[in-house]
């Protein structure tokens, strides 16, 4: 009963909400664990002191906590769920606590940093044309690496200049393209592509080795690969291409509220940590380069 109640509520979720794959995936995991947890519990018999009991549990392997917090909304997203079906006539995790967690700056790219790493593949090659373009388009224009690998071609419109990013919630935004990045997505559609597409049929923009779409795992080891060649010793991804973008548009000035457009935020505050960014690194250089630092 309770991994039916489970699938009933990931599919109401996903309807209700716009999830992404990978959220509704932890959502499941969560709840499973949840379950297996409980045995032969029922959910209608959970109470606020079994939750307590499960999330102690859980702490005493050394659980993150940002996964108890992602946890915590899972169980009180579901148990509302159940609530709402009249399936259970309380939540048990009202008024519980979040855990306080630690805010951590992203790994940040300085301009040099990100110009040695467009400058590393080696656009003579079919794969370097590929990966120039994708490392390009992804910090021209903050792009989430999800967004990036799932563009269809018909999203790039390269003679007027724009592209159409589907962002979470399936929320659409329309990006301008610069110069630089048109020249390498324009060499990349006619020289490149041709071949990965190898005579077949995908309208995925971005092809692997294999002529289908590129993967996350595929794109997530192509930059580590490319910092690494860059002499870039920092724990990056393709998301810190996105900060790159966002820090260095705050640093040039840019205001908050187009920033947030463009890394299409849903709320501002997730934004103006790139002035916190700015922030720590102006404090960084007072206090190594002032007389009184």
């Amino acid at each position: 009963m309770n991994k039916k109640l489970i699938d009933q509520f990931i599919d109401f979720y996903w309807l209700t909400t716009g999830a992404s794959q990978n959220t509704l995936s932890a959502y499941r995991s969560d709840l499973k664990i949840f379950s297996q947890w409980l045995k032969d519990i029922p959910f209608s018999s959970v109470d606020k002191n079994l939750v307590h009991e499960y999330f102690s549990s859980r702490k005493k392997s050394n659980l993150s906590a940002s996964s108890q917090s992602r946890i915590l909304t899972c169980l009180h997203s579901f148990f509302q769920y159940l609530i709402d079906n009249q399936l259970i006539s309380h939540d048990p995790t009202d008024h519980m606590n979040y855990p306080k967690l630690e805010k951590k700056l992203p790994t940040f790219l300085n301009i040099l940093e990100v110009e040695k790493l467009m400058d590393t593949p080696n656009i003579n090659s079919t794969f370097g044309q590929r990966d120039r373009a994708m490392i390009e388009l992804l910090y021209s224009c903050g792009l989430r690496v999800t967004e990036l690998i799932n563009l269809s071609f018909h999203n790039i419109n390269l003679k007027d200049e724009f592209v159409r990013i589907h962002g979470k919630g399936n929320k659409e935004r329309m990006l301008p393209l610069g110069e630089i990045a048109i020249n390498y997505l324009d060499g990349y559609e006619k020289k490149a592509r041709p071949i990965l597409l190898k005579n077949g049929q995908c309208d995925s923009y971005f092809l692997s080795n294999r002529g289908s779409a590129m993967s996350r795992q595929n794109f997530f080891y192509i930059i580590k690969s490319y910092a690494s060649l860059a002499g870039i010793d920092k724990p990056i991804s393709p998301h810190s291409l996105r900060h790159a973008f966002a820090t260095h548009l705050v640093q040039k000035g840019a205001d908050l509220r187009s920033v947030q457009l463009m890394l299409g935020h849903s709320d501002i505050s997730s934004t103006q940590l790139y002035t916190h960014i700015q922030n720590a690194q102006l404090k960084t250089q007072h206090q190594k380069h002032h007389p009184r630092g």
